[in-house]
């Protein structure tokens, strides 16, 4: 039984993040292929099923996993994030969930044939999208940052509350069908919601304190953490069933507003409790699918249950957006695909068999139906907004079409060439630097410019950095440099950060860099600052060589001071030249250097 239990948590973990690695390498929604993952290894092939294999451990398995999911989805908010649209996500989470319900509620009676009384338990639970789902959505459509903030405050803050909503629905049916029970239950149940709200505030703020008054050192603050979310989760547990999830979530908001929290903690953490909650994710989904038996699945395509879920589709969640938005600052291209995107995930999945069998064992079979009915939603609605968002933002014109953007830091004469070329041939570029002197130049050009200290914590939110994949620290400062590159490196992936080589590899040192930072280092090894900087100033030009066939050009077939910069690719996408690179052309690349101009002769 102990080997069971190990194979299937191995398999799991291994097939889990495999997915998510095969969705970015085919541009598809990763939840989309977990949840194939799962039903091939369960219910189609049936290889194993967690459910029996992990046994009494299932259950309380999935809701700390939950847990640290939606503690890392709270913690990453911020409120500059919704500045101008704050007006739309308080609609969206009270008028907009309310809605939802009802509708939900009422889909689910007259279209799926439950009872009343079920119908306004499962319509409470449909109100949620959900971290797990509408982040990895958003990240692969890159859309603008309004329309992807309204979706991910509304993801993160109504992710708890569709839980406590059918609950309290649950509660309500409770009391009025069951003639020992009486109004003082009702009262018991709001103030363990209430008592829960307390446990996320104080445990939120007596972390955020003890770090910030370094109680603990710099390797134990993420465990600290960790262990901090587990146990605010499974305090409010204790007190009352599914509490814990708004527990957890008032700590993240806690935290994510104490300054304290963003000053002492860093974004090293932040960046840790993200890595989890990835590796959760992709687990918890392909546990969830994988122990859905034939009959469940089969069952998802009966009629009734194709009709609930197109209602949901096409009535329900459009109706609710656009009545709730009614008047607010969103254009109606967003309202239309903010109204279009709300996919399920695991919270309504995972939540919806406690209640199947609650109400099982109260005795209401038709309850039955409800796990075919949330996995038909979940699947569905994944599938048709995972395939679909990117498309229809495209057509609202609502995300960035442009080719993936260069964020230049550091405003000199050579970053302000670099930076006009790449802006003539379609790159879309960003000059960052603190000194509004050093800037002119480049507002002089038409180039976009953004005045302030790049790693300043509020920096993410005064520039929009989404057009943006690839970081060039271009300074004459090698520490700032290195700390641009190190700081930015999880945001935009550590194959998209580059720096200038320091004046070491003028003295002879290149040969003592390891290779992996050559991969990193920009250009050539004489390629610092001061020289990039005075060829420039004295007539060097930024030039794209006519190259005659595919070939792979080795530095010494350069003239002499000539600089290899990039390789323009013939898909108008870029690709940097670096310490490591041999410059490898295929046919139809430019190779673009910097070299003498001949007509300043």
């Amino acid at each position: 039984m102990e080997n069971i239990a190990l194979i299937s948590i191995a398999v799991i973990v291994v097939v889990g993040i495999f997915s998510q690695w095969l969705a970015w390498r085919i541009q598809w929604p990763s939840i989309v292929i977990m949840s194939i993952a799962g039903l091939l290894m369960g219910p189609v092939f049936g290889l194993f099923n967690p459910q029996e294999a992990l046994g009494s451990l299932y259950s309380p398995l999935i809701s700390l996993a939950v847990a640290i999911i939606l503690f890392e989805g709270s913690s990453s908010l911020d409120v500059r994030e919704i500045k101008g649209v704050s007006k739309s996500v308080f609609r969206i989470i009270s008028i907009g969930a309310f809605l939802a319900w009802i509708g939900g509620a009422m889909a689910a009676h007259f279209i799926a044939g439950l009872s009343l009384e079920i119908s306004f338990i499962i319509g409470g639970l449909f109100i949620v999208t959900g971290p797990t789902v509408i982040l990895p959505l958003l990240r692969n459509a890159k859309l603008k940052p309004r329309t992807a903030a309204v979706l991910k405050w509304e993801g993160i803050i109504v992710d708890p509350f569709g839980p406590l909503l059918a609950l309290f629905a649950y509660e309500v049916i409770k009391v009025l069908t069951t003639d020992s029970l009486h109004a003082n239950y009702m009262i018991s149940f709001f103030i363990s919601a209430l008592i829960a709200v307390i446990f996320g505030y104080v445990i939120g703020f007596f972390v955020s304190l003890m770090i910030s008054k370094g109680i603990f050192p710099e390797y134990l603050k993420s465990p600290v953490i960790i262990a901090f979310v587990l146990l605010c989760f499974t305090l409010a547990e204790v007190v009352m069933h599914e509490t814990g999830m708004l527990a957890v979530t008032v700590m993240g908001l806690t935290l994510a507003r104490t300054k304290k929290y963003v000053s002492s903690i860093g974004h090293d953490v932040s960046h840790f409790v993200e890595n989890i909650s990835v590796l959760l994710t992709s687990t918890v989904f392909i546990l969830l699918t994988a122990s859905l038996s034939r009959e469940t699945i089969a069952e998802m395509f009966s009629w009734p249950i194709i009709g609930f879920v197109l209602v949901m589709l096409f009535v329900v969640r459009p109706l609710s957006i656009w009545l709730s938005t009614i008047g607010t600052e969103l254009s109606n291209a967003e309202r239309t695909l903010i109204g279009w995107i709300a996919p399920r995930g695991i919270v309504a999945l995972s939540v919806s068999g406690y209640f199947a069998s609650s109400l099982l064992n109260d005795g209401r079979e038709e309850a039955g139906i409800l796990i075919a009915l949330t996995f038909a939603l979940v699947f569905i609605t994944v599938c048709v907004h995972g395939f679909s968002l990117r498309p229809i933002a495209k057509a609202l014109k609502l995300a960035n079409d442009a080719p993936p953007g260069v964020l230049l830091v550091g405003a000199n004469s050579f970053s302000i060439a670099l930076a006009a070329y790449l802006q003539k041939i379609g790159i879309p570029v960003l000059i960052s630097d603190s000194s509004s002197a050093q800037l002119q130049p480049a507002i002089h050009k038409q180039i976009p410019t953004y005045q302030g200290q790049i790693l300043a914590e509020h920096s993410e939110y005064e520039v929009d950095l989404t057009p943006y994949e690839t970081i060039l620290s271009l300074t004459g400062d090698a520490a700032f440099n290195a700390l641009v590159s190190q700081s930015y490196a999880p945001s935009f992936g550590y194959n998209n950060t580059f720096m200038l080589p320091s004046n070491e590899f003028q003295q002879g040192e290149v040969n003592e860099v390891p290779a992996t930072r050559k991969a990193h280092l920009l250009f050539d090894e004489n390629a610092i600052f001061t020289e990039l900087n005075k060829k420039i100033n004295t007539g060097y030009t930024i030039q794209a060589l006519p190259i005659e066939q595919k070939s792979k050009i080795e530095r010494n077939q350069l003239q002499a001071d000539t600089v290899p910069l990039l390789v323009k690719k013939e898909n108008k996408t870029i690709q940097l030249i670096t310490l490591q690179n041999k410059i490898p052309l295929a046919e139809g690349d430019q190779l673009v250097v910097l070299k003498k101009d001949k007509t300043e002769n």
